[in-house]
């Protein structure tokens, strides 16, 4: 067992169980599996399995759900009619943690049965980075007293549910292609994705399997004696494809499942850890002097790496990551500003398949500017499959019946903008002018024409506003010129024009194309260029600071610091109603301008005002929000802030600081530790010749290297001392 894991599972306390099942997701991009127990009799879902772009609607559901995938990891151990599990018999040692730089979970068990035998258990699972198709779990056994006669079994359970108790697959077929397997296959019953897998129960034990297909729970057990000293080993090989991959997916699976048992394990997992060892090197952080902050930013990264699609460019990471039932899967403006940014960096092909899903959906992101009166795309607040606005319009009944109408697929529009600078950001670094040019332009362009579509000409004032809008701060509903959405709306267009003169120069039968499709003409441009030269930029003059919507200042204060220490949002303590009538911001909001743009925004005593009065009233109610203020602070020279900042984020899911994590991973946030990282402490920033560093590390950071590409080179930072130096790797 790693002795330097972050986290390891404490069995005293089960009602972190769930918490613990999502800190120990494995996946590889195409399927993530959350860190149920293999021994475990029952459990409120069994939605321990879950694969990119499989949404499902339900009637009467709030909207699409990504469904749940069958339960593979069942498996069975009884010595001598004892079935082996934590509450059984007597446990003498017990130790799980994952490993992120092997993408393994793995756990060891000393146990003895009621009947006195004593067995020592080994489990290791994976989900192969060199094969998404395969998953693999493996116990090893030695008995240390006694003589029992073991009995294993192993199979799929298709008996899966979400939270919300809607059935999303039609009933389920199975069968069995040999003594030591079974198979299972369905379809969603709305949106008719067909799912197959495989399981396959090995051991190296002189034992004959029976496999029984009978469903809901297809299974392959055998048994055979042991004695003392004896060791053996038991392998579960699993194999999963869906009708999004495989014109027949059982076909597919039953052949993967074959090609698998021929290989073995040890080669299967010889082979993931050879394709995840070159994907960890790339995306490693060594931060010496902080070890808990050195561990978190690998549990951060390993979480993004795992979830974000090695192979498909029409699917993306949900909020939730795959790993958990939490925000139905869909994708959010987390994806863009938040884990793209770290792939960008370090895994380009994998931010390019992020920004593809969203070219993907341009069609959905232009039928919602068409339906709400504008024109170009725009984009949704919540998005799934088809790319259609998926945010329910309320919540879910509470128990007293009441229900809260949810505004943010209407009025949460900075969306568009958002993904415009990822694609922005994702094109300085890389350098990629072919995913720009076929791309990447289309969808900034079409983005811009729904800005300046968007944007409401003030004949008193002569200028234009954005009214009836929802900025980052979500405590504020139904706002008028939210300054982070304006303004990124001005920077939006601002950057289409600048990808329009470099798609005329360099790719002029593109541009003609474009032109067309999107009728970008004189009028089109001049229409741009007005809106940014007035589009209302709230800013009070005297006080030299960024106003972060109108009327703000005339909300009631409320000493939000004074609140300190806690967990608990202030909506919860306030309620939702009232908090809209305080001075109380759910997340960095303005900050989260100042973030992105830097001294685009303003000078830095601007900056600093700015901070100053919006700092001391943040909540934080958002896991995205103290990693943005880590950023930022860092950046202003604020370092003990920005420390405090940064160990908040580091434990947003660590140490369920939300008190969410059961729901699944805090992908944002991940993704954000390691912006407040590289972008904050470390300085990182482009210029005219490249890229640069500016550091200004904590105390105690002794030595901080991590690597990043820039248009199709390896370079590793180092900041150690006092000093740092840039090296081509």
């Amino acid at each position: 067992m790693p002795s330097h894991s972050v986290v390891r599972e404490d069995i005293s306390c089960p009602e972190q169980a769930l918490q613990y099942e999502t800190l120990f997701t494995i996946g590889n991009g195409y399927v993530g599996v959350r860190g149920l127990r293999e021994e475990q009799e029952t459990h409120p879902y069994f939605d321990s399995t879950r694969v990119h772009g499989l949404f499902n609607s339900v009637e009467g559901d709030l909207g699409p759900d990504l469904a749940p995938a069958p339960h593979w990891l069942g498996l069975t151990l009884e010595f001598d009619g004892h079935r082996f599990g934590l509450e059984t018999g007597r446990l003498l040692g017990y130790e799980r943690a994952p490993e992120p730089a092997t993408a393994t979970l793995t756990r060891r068990v000393l146990w003895q049965s009621p009947s006195g035998d004593v067995v020592r258990l080994e489990f290791e699972r994976f989900a192969s980075s060199a094969d998404p198709h395969v998953l693999a779990l493996r116990v090893t056994g030695r008995v240390l007293h006694g003589a029992p006669r073991v009995r294993v079994c192993g199979g799929i359970e298709t008996r899966v549910t979400l939270p919300s108790g809607f059935e999303h697959w039609e009933p389920w077929e199975s069968g069995s292609a040999a003594p030591d397997s079974v198979w299972v296959r369905s379809r969603t019953n709305q949106s008719g994705y067909g799912l197959a897998m495989t399981a396959a129960l090995l051991t190296d034990l002189n034992a004959a399997p029976a496999a029984e297909a009978d469903m809901p729970h297809p299974v392959v057990e055998f048994s055979a004696p042991l004695v003392t000293g004896q060791r053996f080993t038991v392998t579960k090989l699993v194999t999963l494809y869906t009708s999004r991959d495989s014109a027949d997916p059982l076909a597919d699976a039953q052949a993967a499942l074959a090609r698998a048992r021929r290989a073995g394990y040890n080669a299967l997992y010889s082979a993931h850890l050879e394709h995840w060892a070159q994907l960890w090197a790339d995306s490693d952080v060594e931060l010496k002097g902080d070890p808990f902050l050195q561990q978190a930013l690998r549990f951060c990264i390993y979480h993004v790496l795992i979830a974000a699609p090695q192979h498909d460019d029409d699917v993306s990471i949900g909020a939730k990551t795959l790993s958990g039932a939490g925000y139905r899967g869909h994708v959010f403006w987390d994806t863009d500003l938040f884990m793209v940014p770290l792939l960008t960096l370090t895994q380009p092909h994998l931010a390019r398949n992020l920004l593809m899903y969203r070219y993907h959906r341009l069609p959905g992101a232009r039928a919602k500017a068409r339906d709400n009166g504008y024109e170009g795309a725009m984009f949704p607040w919540e998005s799934a499959d088809t790319g259609s606005e998926v945010t329910p319009k309320w919540t879910p009944p509470d128990a007293k019946g009441k229900r809260i109408r949810i505004w943010t697929g209407e009025l949460e529009q900075h969306v568009t903008s958002d993904i415009a600078y990822a694609i922005l950001q994702y094109w300085r670094w890389t350098g990629d002018d072919e995913f720009m040019r076929d791309h990447g332009a289309e969808i900034v362009l079409d983005g811009a024409r729904f800005w300046a579509s968007r944007v409401e000409w003030q004949q008193e004032t002569g200028r234009y506003e954005i009214h009836h809008v929802i900025g980052p701060d979500e405590y504020h509903e139904d706002v008028n010129n939210n300054v982070f959405t304006n303004r990124m709306a001005r920077w939006h267009l601002e950057a289409a024009q600048q990808v329009w003169g470099w798609l005329s120069a360099q790719h002029p039968d593109r541009a003609r194309a474009l032109a067309g499709a999107l009728t970008l003409d004189a009028a089109a441009f001049e229409r741009w260029q007005h809106v940014i030269d007035h589009l209302y930029i709230p800013f009070d003059s005297a006080r030299q600071i960024h106003i972060q919507y109108d009327d703000f200042f005339d909300l009631e204060p409320v000493d939000v610091l004074a609140f300190e220490p806690r967990v608990a949002s202030l909506q919860t303590v306030f309620g939702f109603e009232a908090v809209q009538h305080l001075r109380i911001i759910k997340q960095a909001d303005v900050v989260m301008m100042m973030a992105l743009l830097g001294e685009q925004v303003g000078s830095p005593a601007v900056l600093g005002n700015n901070w100053d009065t919006y700092y001391p009233v943040c909540d934080h109610g958002s896991s995205l929000s103290p990693a943005v203020h880590a950023w930022v602070a860092a950046r202003l020279g604020l370092i003990d802030l920005a420390h405090g900042f940064f160990e908040h984020a580091a434990s947003i899911d660590l140490r369920d600081n939300k008190g969410n994590a059961r729901d699944g991973i805090h992908g944002a946030s991940c993704g954000g530790l390691w912006q407040a990282m590289a972008f904050g402490f470390a300085g990182l920033h482009l210029t005219a010749d490249g890229f640069a560093l500016d550091p200004h590390l904590p105390p105690g950071w002794e030595r901080l290297r991590f690597s990043v590409r820039y248009h199709g080179e390896r370079y590793t930072m180092t900041i150690e001392g006092g000093e740092s130096r840039i090296e081509r790797t």
